[in-house]
């Protein structure tokens, strides 16, 4: 299972800074717009205590853990979704992965330039989210065009679809929180096919010292049902905290195997059942795991 994790924000925030300290990569940092114009992409391994106590007790060869993938995606800056600045290129980068890292800059440095001529981190959220929005209204809109040609057919089916596209564009314009825990009906086929920006489970990453992160920032985030993590980038930060709610924003667990020659950690979606869980092994497990369970073992 792919897992991968979008590092966004605009210029100058410390996306490749944090890029660096979570996957020890040498990358560009540079104290201008758009030194990141590839994404670049690091393979990171979700920290969990419980692997080395299991390697221990087996005393394994070796250890594999779960990991999540990151990129380190352009900065954006304001009307990205028109094109502006690496625009429809960085928004591209965005809609191939699973979940957003947003880092909103709460350092003082005036050394180090900021797009927007000022500190302000709420209003640097807004920006992104706005982008992020308005794309997502964008794709809307020539999916909708389609839909209504195609629903004057009279199929129930894309009458259906058209009818579910309506109710997502009215929650984008109006509360996108809402609709994104709207399970039933964000598991509608035509909804999961537009992969939508703004929907996209997000963490903020606050970079700069914890009395540097306001109680309104602090606020305004755990409001939009999303959760954050302060840390001086500057410093050697602990992530293991950013790594581990990455993993969980996506309602990913793991389970274990254990043995001489290796202890692994396998990644499963929450509430997956046990013969499903088996199948991530082997599909021989899975059905085996199905033809004991249907005995009653």
């Amino acid at each position: 299972m792919k897992l991968s994790i979008g590092i966004v924000g605009l210029p100058n925030v410390g996306k490749s800074t944090l890029f660096k300290l979570l996957t020890n990569q040498e990358v560009n940092i540079a104290n201008y717009p758009f030194a990141t114009i590839d994404p670049n992409v690091g393979v990171v391994p979700v920290p969990d205590e419980r692997l080395n106590e299991l390697a221990a007790m087996s005393r394994s060869k070796k250890i594999i853990p779960a990991v999540v993938e990151f990129y380190d995606i352009a900065g954006l800056v304001k009307g990205a979704n028109k094109g502006e600045g690496l625009g429809n290129q960085f928004l591209s980068h965005i809609r191939e992965t699973n979940a957003i890292v947003q880092v909103v800059r709460c350092f003082q440095a005036e050394e180090i330039l900021h797009v927007e001529q000022g500190m302000d981190p709420i209003r640097d959220i807004d920006i992104v989210n706005t982008e992020l929005a308005l794309k997502d209204l964008e794709t809307l809109k020539k999916r909708l065009d389609k839909a209504e040609s195609d629903a004057r057919s009279g199929d129930k089916q894309k009458i259906k679809e058209l009818e579910i596209l309506r109710k997502i564009d009215e929650g984008l314009s109006n509360d996108a929180h809402t609709i994104m825990h709207d399970s039933m009906l964000m598991s509608e086929a035509v909804a999961r096919d537009l992969n939508l920006l703004s929907l996209k489970p997000q963490i903020y990453l606050l970079n700069g010292e914890g009395s540097e992160a306001s109680e309104n920032l602090r606020k305004k985030i755990e409001d939009s049902g999303s959760d954050y993590v302060a840390a001086d980038l500057s410093g050697a930060s602990d992530l293991n905290d950013l790594i581990r709610k990455a993993y969980e924003i996506l309602g990913l667990i793991s389970f274990f195997t254990t043995g001489e020659d290796e202890t692994r950690a396998w990644t499963v979606k929450k509430a997956t059942r046990a013969p499903e869980a088996a199948g991530v092994i082997h599909t021989d497990f899975e059905k085996k795991s199905r033809r004991r369970y249907s005995h009653g073992f």
